[in-house]
């Protein structure tokens, strides 16, 4: 199985949108193209479809080295509005590595490259393994 095979069975992120286009060990990127349900009353990106964007990159990077890992807590911090006709994507980074948890930092930026969100995780990782390994690079 890929990583795009497993992480397709992320139903409510892939229900909504989210794509998962790289992934590497410690890292990964996914994207959303922001349609009008994705929207608040507002008219702004909902901070709900932000957060679902970030945690499947979130999900990727922490996955990647093979054992299945989970978010204990996370935190989201918004900085610039998004709407219908954007493309959002995020990028997750390995922070910290340890025994049984990680640390994740996850950049949310709109198609001109400008900062929307900044997402942050800790997660643990269990004893067991994904359905998938990464390709050789």
């Amino acid at each position: 199985m890929t990583p795009n095979e497993f992480f397709a069975h992320d139903l409510f992120a892939t229900g909504n949108g989210v794509e998962l286009i790289e992934i590497g060990e410690g890292y990964s990127k996914t994207r959303l193209l922001i349609k009008e349900e994705h929207l608040n009353a507002g008219n702004r990106t909902q901070g709900g479809a932000i957060f679902t964007l970030a945690d499947l990159a979130l999900a990727a990077a922490a996955n990647s080295h093979g054992q299945l890992a989970f978010s204990q807590s996370a935190n989201i911090s918004f900085f610039r509005g998004s709407g219908a006709g954007d493309v959002l994507t995020a990028e997750a980074r390995e922070r910290y590595i340890g025994r049984s948890t990680a640390f994740y930092q996850v950049d949310i930026t709109n198609q001109n490259g400008e900062l929307v969100a900044t997402f942050e995780s800790g997660v643990f990782r269990t004893d067991k393994t994904v359905p998938f390994s990464l390709p050789e690079r």
